[in-house]
């Protein structure tokens, strides 16, 4: 997954992302896309273009949950729950 992540950053022409950011989000995108590589190229693409019109230029993880998924994604994507301490 790393190295399909790292291929995909390698790839974007934004002039302020930092190299290797999208790569420590690895296990995030992971979840985040269902697995799905279809899902995950379209997040990082949608992301860029989004970077690219609002002048930032990076994807950053807020970037990234500003991006509406595609379907099957959407329909397995369950963000984790923050449990409060001691409330177990």
């Amino acid at each position: 997954m790393k190295e399909l992540v790292r291929a995909l950053e390698n790839a974007l022409d934004l002039r302020y992302h930092r190299g290797g950011s999208l790569v420590r989000l690895a296990p995030y995108l992971h979840e985040h896309t269902a697995g799905r590589i279809g899902s995950l190229a379209r997040l990082v693409k949608q992301a860029a273009i989004t970077a690219l019109i609002d002048g930032t230029e990076r994807i950053t993880k807020a970037t990234l949950d500003g991006v509406r998924l595609d379907h099957l994604a959407e329909q397995r994507y369950r963000p984790r729950a923050r449990t409060k301490p001691g409330s177990r």
